[in-house]
């Protein structure tokens, strides 16, 4: 059998030993570990003040109103921008990054250009081909005369190219057609065939694109 305590044996503390007890106990370590940080105050006031927004009693009523009219005008900026300005265009820099003709190439068309003649001046006709072409592609990229899909064909490019430049129709797709003899036939090429594409190259980078045609104007009755 258990021996409970007489009632007189039980020590009750006073008002002060009970809060020196709290005190003690609450200062131990994983008490002050619970505390909410800084952290977790801040985070608290702002979800309530996000719930405030949305209150009907009387407190947040208007804040609604206000958020919505935010978000409006921020949402008519943004079509504004837009229509102005239109779609952003990505840099040349980032263009430059894009697979060209089945490979991944940072070289300008300068550079192509340099390369491919080296290649001619080793009587490399093959990969001086290959090279030029890239060149006459990079040229258009970084005049903005173009904007193929990733994967586009050497053919793909030459047609899109037609459009600024349609004078050179038939010469882009003679030179799309070597490029891909060249490149994926195995063909021979020659001096010749190098001759003509580079060419057309240097025709291409001193000829003007074709502007957009202007509005017909008006005829008087």
């Amino acid at each position: 059998m258990i021996a409970l305590p007489r009632v007189g044996d039980v020590f009750i503390p006073d008002g002060d030993d009970a809060r020196r007890w709290a005190q003690d106990e609450l200062s131990k370590g994983e008490y002050e570990a619970a505390k909410p940080t800084w952290f977790d105050r801040m985070a608290a006031d702002v979800v309530e003040w996000i719930a405030s927004l949305f209150r009907g009693d009387g407190t947040g009523a208007i804040a609604p109103v206000a958020v919505t009219i935010i978000v409006i005008v921020i949402i008519a900026a943004l079509i504004v921008a837009l229509v102005v300005w239109g779609r952003p265009r990505a840099s040349r820099a980032v263009r430059r990054r894009v697979d060209l003709l089945g490979e991944r190439d940072d070289r300008t068309a300068a550079q192509l250009r340099a390369d491919a003649e080296r290649r001619a001046k080793a009587a490399d006709w093959n990969g001086a081909i290959v090279l030029r072409f890239r060149a006459i592609a990079r040229s258009l990229l970084e005049r903005d005369l173009i904007d193929p899909a990733p994967g586009a064909t050497a053919q793909g490019i030459s047609r899109e190219a037609a459009a600024p430049f349609p004078a050179f129709a038939d010469r882009l797709h003679d030179a799309a057609t070597s490029f891909d003899a060249v490149r994926y036939l195995e063909a021979e090429a020659d001096a010749d065939a190098y001759t003509r594409m580079a060419e057309t190259d240097d025709a291409l980078r001193a000829a003007s694109p074709l502007s957009a045609p202007s509005a017909p104007q008006a005829v008087p009755a």
